[in-house]
């Protein structure tokens, strides 16, 4: 399994042709108490970039992005029913949702683990 980041603080762990999709811990920790969270139609697909969600806080709300294109598998109903998991487990059980890629390469042009810390620490 990868995992790669954008620098819109989602990361993408691809796992044979179907990516799982969060926020990173400086997300979670810039936007505070997560209370809600907006999660995608599954079966829709979207094209890189698009916004495929929201996350609210008590502080603030920002989009969710789709860091590759695909389409949607599965989201994380546990996410929806507690949003704070977002915060508590960002990279596991706070995931977002499953997507089924549809251009694998995309996946070579986002952040890894130290790029990412780089480009988190000076935004």
């Amino acid at each position: 399994m990868t995992t790669k980041y954008t620098e819109d603080h989602e990361w993408i762990t691809v796992d044979g042709g179907v990516a799982t999709v969060g926020i990173t811990h400086h997300a979670q920790d810039a936007l505070g108490d997560v209370v809600f969270v907006e999660l995608p139609e599954v079966g829709k697909t979207f094209a890189q970039k698009d916004v495929a969600g929201v996350v609210e806080s008590v502080k603030a709300a920002a989009d969710v992005y789709m860091p590759v294109s695909g389409t949607v598998t599965e989201v994380n109903e546990d996410l929806r029913n507690d949003p704070s998991l977002a915060n508590s487990d960002p990279l596991g059980a706070g995931w977002f949702f499953k997507v089924k890629l549809s251009e694998p390469a995309q996946i070579d042009a986002l952040l890894d683990q130290t790029a990412y810390d780089a480009f988190a620490a000076n935004s």
